[in-house]
């Protein structure tokens, strides 16, 4: 059976056989939506490595009071790996955010592209901002991660630009580049970026300075994904060459 996953603060300093008390939303749904009791299993992270096995030993309106039984503290998984994502038009950013927790990654970029349909501004962008959050966050606690991952705040060009020239590999998705992404050696540590354009493709200008960045481009295959979709295809497939899915 697979144990529902509650995100905490913290569980620094928590041992086995450590009482822990959560408290807020994450307790509210634990209790209210899930109806957890005394005496069932759940599983408490603090989304930094730690994963505590407990039982529960009471409930409140928004509490909840648990024993650890067993605790593991996992390293950070290497490759790191870094997504960009031009901003999608609708809800399908939070997919592109959901689904890329789900496979591993450790931070996802949104990205104001020329080309963007979409356009964060003011309350928008926070808004927005906000709701990538809260979906990585909910996608992480569904796949069982103990290492959460990041959302950043929208970057411009340049943003993505100095990022790219501290990465150990950077890659740039482009229908028109004639290296394969199967061709890429993708190392074993490190940070690896990968750059999603949006819908209406990368400009010109983009692609001159990710590649004087130090980017390489470089394509799926013959068919054109959506942007919200094409980032998962890609990291599936440079994650499948680590010793992380091996």
């Amino acid at each position: 059976m697979s144990l529902h996953v509650h995100l905490v603060p913290s569980l620094a300093g928590v041992v086995v056989g450590s009482p822990v008390t959560v408290e807020g939303a994450e307790a509210h749904h634990a209790v209210a939506v899930r109806r957890l009791a005394a005496g069932e299993p759940v599983v408490l992270t603090d989304g930094l490595g730690s994963l505590a096995t407990c039982e529960v030993t009471g409930t409140g309106k928004q509490r909840l009071e648990v024993v650890v039984r067993s605790l593991t503290v996992l390293p950070r998984p290497e490759p790191e790996l870094v997504v960009v994502q031009a901003l999608p038009k609708g809800d399908r950013g939070e997919l592109a955010v959901e689904l890329l927790t789900e496979i591993g990654a450790a931070r996802v970029v949104p990205w104001a592209a020329a080309r963007s349909v979409s356009v964060w501004r003011g309350e928008r962008a926070e808004k927005s901002l906000g709701k990538w959050r809260a979906t990585a966050r909910e996608a992480a606690k569904q796949a069982r991660r103990a290492w959460f991952p990041e959302v950043s705040p929208l970057a411009s060009s340049a943003d993505v630009v100095a990022l790219l020239a501290g990465a150990q590999i950077a890659l740039v998705l482009h229908e028109e580049a004639s290296e394969p992404l199967s061709a890429v050696d993708v190392p074993a540590v490190g940070r690896v970026v990968l750059v999603v354009g949006p819908e209406g493709g990368l400009t010109p200008e983009e692609v001159t300075a990710f590649s004087e960045a130090g980017a390489q481009t470089v394509r799926l295959g013959p068919e054109v994904l959506r942007t919200s979709t094409a980032g998962v295809a890609a990291a599936s497939a440079l994650l499948s060459r680590t010793p992380r899915w091996r």
